[in-house]
């Protein structure tokens, strides 16, 4: 028996550590407060009411919708909250995988499975560590979601090799119309992995819901590609959704300094990273594989900045609460600290105003089943704000109790 007290203890020292950038020892304390007065603010497009709704997340990170009216959100510290129609915030539900906690890495996306009615999965991505705990890697799992957390949880998608320390993981998670599901798995700040396909870095792949590889994936079949990839040259993507009207993929990713930019990204074709950006090396200088800003066998950004806003979140609108706002894209924005509203002509994005500017990074952006949009902003003190009509809005928040969430 003592070599089994051994490898426990082994395994122990390999534990994942956090680091300070991670905030995991930041207690959670969050609130509902959707009883609060909401602020009036104005726009291009007309008025608006922003509304916080909870506050007390730790580096709230992605947010979901439930059938029933719940809403799940995840901390990336590796805590997952079921925030319920009613106002109450449940403690941090069970059966969440052990996160990777350094710097950016942690618990990532959350998306209920489109059968979810039915099989009660909700998919999880996050950063992994690797067996000694000194490295990071993009995964998914999934789990069926029970009263007191997930049961039955599998990890359906590893990236391979783990070579983060704690940056550039993305992720995001979209269904498509088909039952397949993308996610974006980042560099892991090793630009240079992201040209290669037998490496996950800095990839779309596109997966069966059970983690298999659909049949038809561009590079099923080719010798030293990884037949999961959809996409490749990307370099840190957190924002994917579909259009709501061409059922397109459309995602965004940070350049380094400057180059943020949007693509559609189409099957087997190169994004470009790091041979061809708009972006510099944080310290200014170029960067060093770059050829320019366009490069042979790339595909151009659909849509990019010169000055990063460092974006995060990405939702199409098509609710009816807002009809000034049909069809528009938005992004949020974490250094430039804004909502990005994106006007569209069929794909081209025609114009940018940025709403909330000043007030707080944010992290994601979901349009809900009511057509009211959802912003979660990034802290220590991270918020679930609610954006809804003017004229709707005294009836949209009626006052509750305050109830903490532990």
């Amino acid at each position: 028996m003592a070599w089994l007290a051994a490898c426990a203890l082994t395994l122990a020292a390999c534990a994942p550590v956090p680091d300070e950038d991670s905030d995991a020892d930041v207690v959670s304390t969050p609130a509902y407060r959707g009883g609060d007065a909401g602020e009036r603010l104005d726009g291009e497009r007309g008025g608006f009411v922003v509304r916080t709704l909870v506050d007390g997340l730790v580096h709230p990170w992605s947010l979901a919708f439930l059938p029933d009216g719940t809403m799940l959100v995840t901390e990336r510290p590796g805590r997952l909250r079921r925030i319920n129609a009613d106002g109450t915030i449940s403690p941090p539900l069970a059966g969440v995988p052990t996160v990777y906690p350094r710097g950016q890495s942690g618990l990532l996306d959350v998306v209920p499975s489109p059968g979810f009615a039915e099989d009660h999965l909700v998919y999880l991505s996050y950063g992994e560590p690797n067996w000694r705990g000194n490295l990071g890697g993009t995964a998914v799992a999934r789990g069926r979601l029970g009263a007191a957390g997930l049961a039955g949880v599998e990890v359906i998608f590893r990236q391979e090799p783990k070579l983060s320390h704690g940056t550039h993981l993305g992720s995001r998670i979209v269904f498509a119309d088909d039952g397949t599901l993308f996610v974006s798995a980042g560099d892991n700040r090793d630009s240079g992995k992201a040209q290669l396909l037998d490496h996950l870095q800095g990839k779309i792949v596109r997966l069966n819901a059970d983690g298999s590889i659909p049949a038809d994936n561009p590079f099923v079949g080719r010798e030293g590609a990884r037949p999961g990839i959809w996409s490749y040259g990307h370099r840190n993507i957190q924002g994917m959704a579909l259009h709501p009207r061409t059922r397109e993929l459309w995602s965004h990713e940070h350049g380094p300094m400057g180059g943020d930019e949007i693509n559609l990204p189409q099957p087997g074709r190169n994004y470009g990273w790091p041979l061809a950006t708009f972006g510099k090396e944080y310290s200014g200088a170029p960067v060093a594989e770059a050829v320019g800003t366009s490069a042979p066998g790339t595909e151009p950004p659909h849509h990019y900045w010169a000055v990063s806003p460092a974006i995060s979140g990405m939702a199409f609108y098509e609710g009816n609460a807002f009809p000034q706002w049909q069809c528009n894209l938005f992004i949020g924005a974490l250094a430039g600290q804004a909502l990005i509203r994106l006007e569209l002509d069929g794909d081209r994005i025609v114009h940018e105003e940025r709403l909330l500017q000043g007030r707080a990074r944010i992290r994601d952006v979901r349009v809900g089943p009511d057509g009211l949009v959802y912003l979660l902003t990034d802290g220590t003190d991270g918020k679930l704000l609610r954006l809804e009509p003017v004229a709707d809005a005294s009836a949209l928040a009626p006052a509750v109790e305050t109830k903490d969430g532990g």
